[in-house]
């Protein structure tokens, strides 16, 4: 690589095809380490709309293309790891990284969570 174009292709070629899936299939615990060091990782990129966008699309139904983090305007269905069902609006800024709370889509006074992004087998749209 020699020129300034080559070395941004090549960076580019990184974020897509290393960076984002690594962000798709990783852990909770691992997420959270990058968040920490994501300025040295991504650059000068802000984590909610890189590194969780990310971590979430791999839940297709979560995730809007057009806004960053965890789309909460609609109701979801996912199926945790323990065999539950749980219908309602995700709210990832309640629980925190990585997490999300599921408010009731029938009493919005009954909330489940926080739920991490590992206890979650699907989501689908509902």
């Amino acid at each position: 690589m020699t020129t300034f174009d080559e070395l941004v292709v090549s960076r580019r070629r990184w974020i897509d095809e290393e960076l984002a899936p690594w962000c798709r299939q990783a852990v909770r615990s691992d997420l959270v380490r990058a968040a920490e060091e994501w300025l040295d990782i991504a650059g000068k990129v802000d984590a909610e709309s890189t590194l969780w966008t990310w971590a979430w699309s791999r839940f297709p139904a979560l995730v809007a293309d057009d806004l960053p983090g965890v789309n909460e305007t609609r109701p979801v269905r996912l199926m945790l790891v323990d065999g539950r069902e749980l219908v309602g609006f995700p709210d990832a800024r309640a629980a925190g990284p990585g997490q999300l709370v599921v408010v009731d889509a029938r009493d919005g006074q009954l909330t489940y969570g926080p739920i991490s992004i590992d206890e979650i087998v699907s989501v689908a749209s509902v």
